[in-house]
């Protein structure tokens, strides 16, 4: 969202931080929760209806932001013991499980500060109350590793620049970089930045996050929207660009091109050091208005590379993202950023990219109170999956954010679900990974009608367990096409080498149901199919 949005969002959401300590069954619809609670790995099976006429995606990106800054969603406020931390992480993952999602992209690093003993920076307030204070255990290798327990993916979320919500240096831990370095930081706004002008900075800042991509098995470096402040010269780094800005034709320019040598060097440092996990950014919705650009969309909104200095389409163009998820946090028909007139927009400048790019949607403005009319109809944001499905480009969602996935006010999360995620949803594959070594192929060795449905003995192969199943159900062996999508996936589980899963949906006709199983790697390549295995 633009960073005013965003703002009001932060301000709004830190007010009710504390109603996430709430019990997620109280909050959020039995149904929805019984589908699966975080003792169940039997992976979310919907029935077999997914929308008439409609083919579900094999795959598609299903995830939600987990927001530590402020506390808006986790851990619900600062100062919670370890294990209730643990308990409400748990309850998002829970969560994430019912509502059929894939994914969950976790802040780490809020304010220059850390969900893990970090070698830079120090432990993030939003744990403890206080900066530098021990929470008493690794946070960020409890969520990834419960993460992958429940077969989602695990995308750490990460701020560049943004040192302080407020702005006084002296209130910093003393061992803070921005005590050590006074000279790297920016007051503006009642906040303190980091200076992207300083090269030092940008590869301080590098560092800092690759600390935590090289130590723990995450799944993806995700950058929000936060680059640069704003566009004006009240953020005082005249300084750096009389030291490093010859050459510029303007302040634009320069800083522009600092936040380009960041993307462009996170991008060869994750490459390098993780080349199998995403890297991608979520930057506000509009690159440039039409009237400004003729490249631009067709909107008069705040943008990107002129407010924040983020060429975003030029990082798609030029490669440098895995994906990108432009926040199109506005209604369909809206007269100044129509989402009917993005979408395209931002389908056209990833086509023939290899840039993956999802959509991010704003929950956070359905059924909330002063908001346009428009956020009232419950069925606005799965209008807005519907108009998805006709871009090829799109390859899914991310969810702002986790606590309004939870509330579901007006049942406009509901109305996701149940019209766009009643199949299961292999995750993403990225192009540049597509040819690497595959998994090995499943062994099925049983399928048999039990009390409870139809039993499943899965046998991993090879000397890696791979990371999910997909199991797929025919009422005949599996023929061209059958497994190309989702139609007759019924399951996507957490493997594990020798895997007992019933099918409780499961049925058995006069001539049986047949079982195919599909190995997915962490990066998502599949395995060749396992053998039909008829149940009778």
């Amino acid at each position: 969202m633009s960073p005013s949005n965003r703002r009001a969002v932060l301000r709004g959401l830190a007010l009710a931080a504390a109603a996430a300590a709430v019990p997620l069954s109280a909050r959020t619809p039995a149904s929805a929760l019984s589908a699966a609670s975080h003792d169940d790995l039997s992976g979310i099976s919907r029935g077999d209806s997914s929308g008439a006429g409609r083919v579900p995606p094999l795959r598609q990106m299903r995830g939600m932001w987990i927001a530590s800054v402020a506390n808006i969603n986790w851990p619900s406020r600062a100062g919670l013991s370890a294990e209730r931390q643990r308990a409400e992480y748990v309850g998002w993952l829970d969560l994430a499980r019912a509502r059929g999602l894939n994914a969950v992209f976790v802040q780490i690093r809020p304010t220059a500060d850390a969900f893990w003993p970090s070698r830079y920076e120090p432990w993030s307030q939003y744990l403890t109350g206080v900066q530098g204070g021990d929470p008493g255990y690794d946070p960020l290798a409890f969520m990834v590793k419960e993460t992958h327990r429940r077969g989602l993916a695990f995308h750490a979320w990460f701020n560049p620049y943004r040192v302080s919500m407020q702005d006084d240096p002296a209130l910093l831990h003393p061992d803070h970089p921005g005590r050590r370095h006074p000279g790297w930081i920016v007051p503006y706004g009642g906040k303190l930045y980091y200076n992207p002008g300083l090269p030092e900075v940008r590869a301080f800042v590098q560092d800092a996050m690759m600390d935590a991509v090289t130590r723990y098995d995450i799944d993806g470096l995700h950058f929000d929207d936060y680059f640069y402040p704003v566009n004006t010269t009240a953020f005082d780094d005249a300084e750096a660009y009389a030291r490093h800005g010859a050459g510029f034709p303007d302040l634009a320019a320069w800083r522009r091109e600092n936040v380009d040598l960041l993307v462009r060097e996170t991008q060869r440092r994750v490459r390098r050091v993780k080349p199998e996990i995403a890297w991608g950014i979520s930057p506000s919705g509009i690159w440039r208005n039409r009237a400004t650009d003729p490249l631009g969309s067709e909107t008069s909104g705040g943008q990107s590379y002129d407010n924040l200095h983020a060429d975003t389409r030029g990082w798609v163009r030029k490669g440098w993202l895995d994906y990108i998820a432009p926040q199109l946090y506005w209604y369909i028909g809206q007269s100044n950023a129509d989402y009917a007139k993005l979408v395209p927009w931002w389908s056209g400048v990833a086509a023939g990219t290899g840039t993956q790019l999802w959509i991010g949607q704003a929950a956070y403005k359905a059924g909330a109170a002063g908001q346009p009319a428009e956020w009232s109809r419950p069925d606005e944001l799965s209008r807005h999956l519907t108009l998805n499905e006709g871009h090829p480009e799109v390859g899914g969602d991310i969810w702002y954010n986790s606590g309004d996935v939870r509330d579901d006010r007006i049942g406009s999360i509901s109305a996701v679900v149940d019209g766009h995620y009643t199949r299961p949803a292999l995750p993403p594959l990225l192009p540049r990974l597509a040819s690497g070594r595959a998994p090995g192929r499943p062994l099925v060795l049983l399928a048999r009608r039990g009390r409870a449905g139809v039993e499943l003995r899965v046998l991993a192969t090879g000397r890696e367990v791979p990371f999910l199943y997909a199991i797929f159900r025919l009422d005949r062996r599996a023929g061209a096409g059958d497994l190309d999508d989702a139609r007759h996936l019924v399951a996507v589980v957490p493997a594990v080498r020798d895997l007992r899963w019933t099918d409780q949906a499961g049925t058995v006709g006069a001539g049986g149901a047949y079982y195919h199983v599909v190995a997915v790697d962490r990066a998502g390549r599949l395995s060749p199919p396992s053998a039909g295995r008829r149940a009778r």
